[in-house]
C-alpha cells in the first residue's frame, strides 16, 4: 500500500481509481518529487513534504490549468476544504490557493498578494472572494476580488483597494 491508497481508503467518495489503460495508474509526477494518482472524481498529490492530498472538482481543473504539480503552485498542502461562510471550498498549496464559488468560479492567489489577503482574513475580509486568477503588466501585479482588489509592485509592496465596482 502507499499514501495515496491510504489516502483514498480514506476518502473513497472520489470514485474508483482509473487504471493504467483508461487513466493513469499511480505513477511519478515529471519533477521526480512525487506522485499521483487519478480517480473518477479527483486525484490524490503526494509528496515527501506535504502527504496525500485530494483535489477535486473546478478546483482540480484550474489546478490541472496552472501546471499542477509541475506548475508554481507546487503540490497540495490541504485536502479540498469548504470556507468558514458555507458558501465557498479551497485548497492550499506549496506555492498559493484556489478558491472557488459557485457564482465566481475557481480563481488562484499567490505571493504577496495571498498573504496580505490571508493576513486580512481571507473571503472574511471586506475583498470577499476572489474574481480573477493573478494578473500582471510590467513589474506590477493584481488580482480582482469581489469588492476590491490587492495590487502589488515592488517599490509599493501589496495593498488592499475597495470598489464597489465587482459583485
Amino acid at each position: 500500500m502507499t499514501a495515496i491508497d491510504d489516502k483514498w481508503n480514506e476518502i473513497q467518495w472520489i470514485g474508483p481509481p482509473f487504471d493504467a489503460g483508461a487513466g493513469s495508474g499511480e505513477g511519478p509526477n515529471p519533477d521526480g518529487r512525487g506522485s499521483s494518482r487519478d480517480f473518477a472524481n479527483g486525484s490524490i498529490y503526494w509528496s515527501p513534504g506535504t502527504g496525500a492530498r485530494e483535489v477535486h472538482g473546478d478546483i482540480r481543473l484550474k489546478y490541472a490549468q496552472l501546471g499542477g504539480s509541475g506548475g508554481f503552485l507546487g503540490y497540495p498542502v490541504t485536502d479540498e476544504l469548504g470556507c468558514p461562510d458555507g458558501v465557498g471550498r479551497f485548497n492550499h498549496f506549496e506555492g498559493g490557493s484556489i478558491y472557488w464559488t459557485p457564482q465566481g468560479g475557481a480563481h488562484e492567489v499567490h505571493g504577496a498578494i495571498r498573504d496580505l489577503w490571508a493576513s486580512m482574513g481571507w473571503e472574511n475580509s471586506f475583498l470577499g472572494y476572489p474574481a480573477t486568477d493573478e494578473i500582471g503588466t510590467g513589474n506590477s501585479r493584481s488580482n480582482r476580488f469581489q469588492h476590491g482588489h490587492i495590487s502589488w509592485s515592488p517599490s509599493e509592496g501589496a495593498v488592499a483597494h475597495h470598489s464597489t465596482l465587482i459583485d
